[in-house]
């Protein structure tokens, strides 16, 4: 499926120990939206690696490759639109040199969990979102891991949309401000300790 190709998305070097992405839509109008939590949690982790994403010309995708105490991780946000994240996933993967896709990490947010919780899952469901539902199309694969950023449910089921899609009121964003520092924050204990223990310490349970 991951086969080496001459569009920037074959493995150059080393290949790394995790893929982390964080799917968002692009442009200033989303960046602040609920939807967009999980490209910020991964921008948040790149900044304070000091590897900031550079759009990368060869991929749908901002990118930074860092070193998280010794071990190589590689960043990204696709510039894609959610219901295409696949289109930059998958030759992320085939970038990242990853041969087991319990290496890739998407960080997403979550209507099924309440403001503010977040959830480590290695597989699963897509919950009805766009952005996963995308990516597990493309890699043929749902067995992807996850970490779940709650955002809440809204007012009513037929406002969804509108909801992720729109700027949260001053304490809500409060709230999403500190679950983004928390987000990255997990996202280093993965790398530093290993899924398992991240697990464990986020959750309070094991993966399984």
């Amino acid at each position: 499926m991951f086969r080496r190709r001459k569009d920037g998305a074959e493995r150059r070097g080393t290949p790394s120990e995790w893929v982390i992405v964080g799917l968002g839509n692009p442009g200033v109008e989303y960046r602040d939206t609920r939807h967009n939590l999980g490209a910020a949690v991964v921008e948040e982790l790149a900044a304070r690696l000091g590897t900031p994403l550079k759009v990368e010309p060869r991929l749908p995708a901002k990118l930074a490759e860092a070193s998280l105490d010794g071990h190589r991780v590689l960043l990204a946000v696709p510039t894609t639109y959610m219901n295409e994240s696949a289109a930059a996933v998958v030759p992320l993967v085939r970038r990242g040199g990853l041969e087991d896709l319990a290496r890739l990490l998407v960080v997403h947010d979550e209507l099924d969990l309440d403001l503010g919780r977040l959830q480590l899952k290695l597989g699963g469901g897509l919950a009805g979102h766009n952005g996963l539902r995308s990516v597990a199309g493309g890699l043929g694969s749902e067995s992807f891991a996850r970490l779940r950023l709650g955002i809440g449910k809204p007012p009513s089921k037929d406002r969804g949309a509108d909801w992720v899609l729109s700027r949260p009121s001053r304490a809500d964003r409060a709230a999403l401000d500190a679950e983004l520092l928390a987000g990255a924050d997990a996202l280093d204990d993965v790398v530093r300790e290993g899924f398992d223990t991240a697990v464990a310490r986020l959750n309070g349970a094991p993966r399984g």
